[in-house]
């Protein structure tokens, strides 16, 4: 049997009872046979750490290896914080005017991805499978090509693909998208996401749709198919029966028993929506004022990325509304918002959850949001809240009972809000069985054995020729060609400087 291997940009113990969502994902397939997790190490070296940037870390967690690589500052700030979350992350949200287009920082993305593949190219045995993981990492699979390696490769995006027109706004467009014909399958969160690849394969690379979610551009045939991610169902509703989730609930309702909980549980991101949230909100009090004094929002925001000036910016005006909130509406034994800057435990989530009457998981822009998923599984189904959820959520292609509103739309989403807090028992119930039902056949274990069977039955790429896969160097001014001499696969000549061409080509 074949063994997974598993590439993301930070590697998580499977075996941890804090693993995440992606950990809880590969936790089984990688026990079964054994595994490889491969990724950076999360830690940036200042040129005086014992071992040199780049060198493989390896520890073993029962049948999976993890193996590592730690990247120096200059490869961290331009692969992570400035390509990763500088570029990409802002384009795929929509958020053009965050997005910061310096052409170097190109060059650093593409310099860690060919890092990685030479780092993780000698950990290969010749029947891995590889799953690849979001956008950090999308010319990982053409470096490893580039470099002689045959195996299966799956690509999965775990943000949203922006509409051709936006993507077309990173200069490196037609390089980034070029470099996903290097992997077999490639996995989108929803159908829309898979329509905007078709048309970028159909309008901007002068490619062709093949149907049953086949491509071909550049000479390469790919698979492209949506797989919308879930949560481990089971697993979080024996969360809910721990010891530190009931207390949560059985807290929240002692405080709150004379109000209606409303709740969003968030990262401090500008993608989620949290100003227009809590716009909504006021907006709820001005025009139902039977709500004062009722309802009160509950807003965790959970610090990310605190170095970056948009994500300062975004607390800054959070706290700000929350202030004007309260002040504006709130009493002396009742505040409006309680809002917190922090992480919580995740064992208390779900009692949080359960005892919240209004689920707002409302972003302006999301891949797909596990939170909605979360809610859902947590409610007492013989009492069950509401979820309200923005419908440019990923989640908002399955879940359909939830009360889906525009999030830019203030006014509509306080009326909405409104009618979740009105909503009688039975509709409740009624909404929360086919949200439930939903969320467990599509869970995260269903998505992993989906993905990986997907994966098997695609056409393999088990030679490649060199013509019909020219990988340009992104943006590299002639000072910066050395980038290409890394590159084993790259002639030295009858190749245009600036250019690589790696071996690959469609069976």
């Amino acid at each position: 049997m074949s063994r997974l291997v598993v590439i993301s940009n930070r590697v998580a113990d499977p075996g941890k009872a804090a693993a995440g969502g992606l950990a809880v994902a590969m936790g089984d397939a990688l026990r079964q046979t054994g595994g490889l997790w491969f990724g950076w190490s999360g830690t940036v070296t200042d040129g005086h750490a014992a071992a040199p940037a780049g060198h493989v870390h390896r520890t073993q967690a029962g049948k999976v290896t993890l193996a590592t690589v730690d990247l120096d500052r200059a490869d961290h700030d331009s692969y992570y914080a400035g390509y990763s979350n500088g570029v990409l992350w802002p384009v795929f949200h929509g958020r053009l005017d965050l997005a910061n287009f310096d052409t170097g920082l190109a060059a650093g993305y593409r310099r860690v991805n060919q890092l990685l593949a030479r780092r993780l190219l000698p950990l290969l045995a010749e029947d891995d499978i590889l799953w690849v993981h979001d956008y950090h990492l999308i010319p990982l699979a053409a470096e490893l090509r580039a470099l002689g390696c045959r195996q299966r490769i799956g690509f999965f995006l775990h943000i949203p693909l922006p509409p051709p027109t936006l993507l077309a706004a990173i200069p490196e467009h037609a390089w980034l998208m070029r470099c996903l014909f290097a992997y077999d399958l490639v996995g989108l969160q929803t159908r829309q996401d898979v329509q905007h690849f078709e048309r970028y394969v159909c309008e901007e690379a002068g490619g062709q749709a093949l149907g049953e979610g086949a491509f071909r551009a550049h000479g390469q045939r790919l698979v492209c198919r949506d797989f919308p991610i879930g949560i481990d169902v089971e697993g979080f509703m024996a969360l809910a029966q721990g010891g530190a989730s009931r207390d949560m609930h059985e807290r929240m309702k002692h405080e709150y028993a004379q109000r209606r909980l409303l709740l969003g549980i968030d990262r401090l991101d500008y993608s989620k929506g949290l100003p227009q949230r809590l716009r909504a909100f006021r907006e709820l009090l001005a025009r139902h004022p039977e709500q004062r004094r009722r309802a009160t929002l509950i807003q965790i925001g959970s610090p990310t990325r605190e170095g970056l000036d948009a994500y300062a910016d975004i607390r800054r005006e959070l706290e700000s509304l929350c202030g004007a909130i309260n002040g504006d509406y709130g009493e002396l034994d009742w505040m409006p918002v309680r809002y917190i800057h922090q992480t919580l435990p995740r064992e208390g989530i779900p009692g949080l959850c359960r005892a919240a009457a209004v689920g707002l998981v409302t972003p302006l822009r999301d891949g797909m949001n596990l939170v909605a998923k979360e809610y859902v599984a947590a409610q007492d189904p013989a009492d069950p809240g509401v979820l309200v959820l923005s419908r440019f959520a990923g989640a908002a292609e399955q879940l359909q009972e939830a009360l889906l509103v525009n999030p830019y739309d203030v006014h509509g989403t306080a009326a909405v809000v409104q009618q979740a807090l009105q909503m009688p028992l039975q509709e409740r119930r009624q909404r929360h069985q086919r949200l439930l039902q939903r969320i467990a056949e599509q869970d995260v274990h269903w998505w992993r054995k989906a993905f990986l069977s997907a994966l098997k039955e695609a056409r393999p790429m088990e030679h490649r020729e060199r013509e019909g896969f020219g990988i340009p160097v992104p943006s590299i001014r002639q000072e910066q060609a050395p980038l290409r001499l890394e590159l084993a696969a790259c002639p030295a000549d009858g190749v245009e400087r600036g250019t690589c061409r790696s071996v690959v080509s469609d069976r």
